[in-house]
């Protein structure tokens, strides 16, 4: 099965290592690491530490935009949904050999 190795940073220097599997029928591996970075661009810039942004209400917008695109796509309720689902727990399952790490924060 394709993999696609990521590295994330966060604003506090907090560092993720991971390595997720691709789903088998995956159109192009540059497009999913594309748009997970604008992804995660997107919240790095939209949740700053001053914000004060609560991580559950971080993870529910998530969840709440894997609904609607799921929704978007022309197939069986059932289909599309149980697709979201296994690509969230696929995700998920990652995270248990993800490398956590702390990096320096700041500019010189």
């Amino acid at each position: 099965m394709a993999t696609l190795p990521y590295r994330t940073i966060s604003n506090s220097g907090a560092i993720i290592d991971a390595t997720f599997e691709l789903h088998e029928h995956t159109g192009d591996a540059r497009h999913v690491a594309l748009m997970l970075s604008a992804v995660m661009s997107v919240l790095d810039h939209e949740i700053s530490p001053r914000q004060q942004v609560a991580n559950g209400d971080v993870l529910q917008a998530l969840a709440m935009a894997l609904a609607l695109r799921a929704e978007m796509l022309p197939a069986a309720h059932e289909m599309k949904h149980g697709l979201a689902r296994q690509l969230l727990e696929q995700a998920l399952a990652a995270m248990v050999d993800a490398h956590h790490g702390r990096g320096g924060v700041g500019h010189a």
